[in-house]
């Protein structure tokens, strides 16, 4: 074999191995570093990432929302509120009963959904009329309450103008005191007219609505774009927000003094989807398809021993 033979040979020796190791590479890339990408991950439905408990924390309760496609969330711990009077905030939504709003997907996560309505042909019946939007809101009062710890939850919100979802808690004691007296912790609300925000909240006595003590976390870029954890860590006399692990807002009871601190007791949890109303704001033209709110986890810790 001549020199030139021998030197073309070894060259395309090379290139056939270079070729073998980048191929090798890009396959264990996906199976050593991640999964590779499926169809529901590229829709935005990425399943619950592994994730390790807080540090003192033990985990008490805990609703990971499986179950098959189009069953309702667990009855044992959820119960529909339905109605249209606008829940005190002129909502634009009639909450429906059992799964026809509120379902799980099959693929580990509870969908909240708002559809939109021909009030020509509506058959549900709202505060102003025949209604446009139907959602879902659902509670555990009565069946699960959480005191102090921390307490999270994975969501992928909608963004359309327009949208309201919320995660949050009232006190047990709401059927005896009536809101705001029972205390109001408002974990997460996100409107999708404030594409970037959210907003962290504690209504009480004195201190509701418009005048109740929050804060705001900008992302910079749009909530809806991806999963979020969203969490208090909660104990007496204090609770702290955090988006994504950041603390953004805390609360004392001198900030909302000389009005008491009613955040001391056992609270139920909600979460909801409104549409419209004195928060939620003007209506977008893509609300016009469904929008859905999804949970991927919630759960509870306490103070570990």
């Amino acid at each position: 074999m001549n020199r030139k033979r021998v030197i073309l040979l070894a060259f395309t020796l090379l290139a056939v191995a270079l070729l073998v190791s980048v191929l090798l590479v890009s396959q264990t890339g996906d199976s050593a570093g991640r999964s590779p990408v499926t169809s529901d991950e590229s829709d935005g439905l990425v399943p619950s990432p592994p994730s390790p408990l807080p540090p003192d924390r033990s985990l008490v309760w805990s609703d990971e929302f499986d179950g098959p496609e189009g069953s309702p969330p667990n009855p044992d711990n959820w119960s529909n509120e339905v109605g249209g009077d606008g829940w005190g905030n002129e909502e634009l939504q009639f909450y429906t009963e059992g799964a026809e709003n509120a379902a799980l997907d099959g693929a580990g996560n509870l969908v909240l959904t708002a559809r939109a309505l021909d009030p020509l042909s509506s058959d549900q019946t709202c505060w102003y009329g025949p209604c446009s939007f139907t959602s879902a809101r659902l509670i555990t009062a009565d069946k699960v309450t959480v005191e102090f710890g921390r307490v999270e939850a994975r969501i992928q919100v909608p963004g359309a103008g327009g949208v309201w979802p919320a995660f949050w808690m009232l006190g047990e004691d709401l059927s005896d005191v009536d809101w705001p007296q029972s205390g109001e912790i408002d974990v997460m609300e996100f409107v999708g007219n404030s594409p970037t925000q959210i907003f962290g909240t504690l209504h009480g006595p004195g201190y509701s609505g418009e005048e109740s003590f929050g804060g705001v976390y900008d992302l910079g870029t749009p909530v809806a774009d991806e999963w979020h954890e969203v969490a208090v860590e909660w104990s007496p006399g204090r609770i702290v927000w955090e988006v994504d692990g950041t603390v953004y807002h805390e609360a004392v009871p001198a900030d909302v003094a000389p009005n008491p601190w009613v955040f001391d007791q056992p609270f139920f949890l909600l979460v909801n989807l409104a549409v419209g109303g004195s928060f939620g704001g003007d209506i977008s033209d893509g609300i016009r398809q469904p929008q859905e709110y999804r949970l991927d986890y919630i759960r509870a810790y306490e103070l570990s021993a």
